[in-house]
């Protein structure tokens, strides 16, 4: 659905992407990650038809982002934050103006609001709405074209983590009815939760890419086995064959109350290949 070759772009002498390649697959959450300015923005503005690009060459929906048409970007959602909501207008009536943009039929918005969980809201007007709800107006929004693609750039930064479950539900939906959504986050418990795959984006190169434990496994250079005991101690044990006699010994004694293996977390990868962590600022 999403396919990258060698995208570069720079903004007079500053390259802000350089040689970007990927292809994300039907049905598929693919999750870019990295730092605030490490290009995740400046690359969701080309693959949508923003942004003109220097070197390489992208394509979504088996056409090239050039050339996309009026009737494919309607198959496109975006929500970006600097696409914000009108004020002083209802929910409703937020979601009536891209209605009427787009040729929407009126009765999707009650049914669109539905979805987010905003029809109690519909004639609360946009200023009074918390940050979490004004999240999903904009999701709302970028649903009422039933979109084939999604693309959502930091989508739950700065919400509470029970409305970020929330969100996450209504993304993992819009996957399971057969959406393509590509993620931008900075929040790598997000990424391992919701994406098929990820990329590490550093400083506008690609560092790694590949299935959230796919990578932390490849970076498990330690390879322990921990065992938490009912005593309260947590005892460290090489993830080898030499250990397997004295783990199965405290296991017939009934002393183990966890066992947890010592894989990275994509952040410490993240940390190990560039010195950076996600969530710089």
């Amino acid at each position: 659905m999403i396919q990258c070759s060698g995208i570069t772009k720079s903004f007079t002498d500053k390259k802000v992407l350089s040689g970007i390649s990927f292809d994300i697959p039907d049905g598929q959450i693919f999750g870019l990650l990295g730092p605030s300015g490490a290009g995740k923005t400046t690359l969701i503005k080309i693959l949508t038809g923003q942004l003109a690009f220097d070197e390489g060459s992208a394509m979504i929906l088996q056409k090239n982002v050039k050339h996309l048409t009026g009737e494919d970007k309607k198959k496109i959602g975006i929500m970006m934050d600097q696409f914000g909501v009108y004020e002083r207008l209802s929910c409703y009536d937020n979601l009536k103006v891209f209605a009427d943009i787009y040729g929407t039929p009126k009765e999707k918005i009650m049914e669109t609001l539905k979805l987010v969980g905003l029809e109690d809201s519909a004639k609360k007007p946009a200023s009074s709405l918390s940050k979490g709800m004004r999240v999903r107006l904009q999701l709302a929004r970028v649903f009422m074209v039933s979109p084939e693609i999604i693309f959502l750039d930091e989508p739950t930064t700065g919400l509470d983590p029970m409305t970020m479950k929330q969100i996450h539900r209504i993304i993992l939906d819009k996957k399971k009815h057969g959406c393509t959504i590509f993620l931008t986050t900075h929040n790598m418990e997000e990424a391992a939760k919701l994406c098929d795959t990820v990329a590490l984006l550093n400083e506008g190169v690609i560092v790694d890419t590949g299935a959230p434990e796919e990578i932390c496994r490849r970076f498990n250079h330690q390879k322990k086995i921990v065992l938490h005991l009912k005593t309260g101690e947590d005892k460290e044990l090489a993830h080898s064959k030499e250990s397997a006699a004295e783990i199965s010994k405290l296991l017939e004694e009934e002393k183990v109350e966890t066992i947890h293996s010592s894989e990275p977390t994509l952040e410490t990868v993240f940390l190990e290949l560039t010195g950076r962590k996600l969530e710089e600022e």
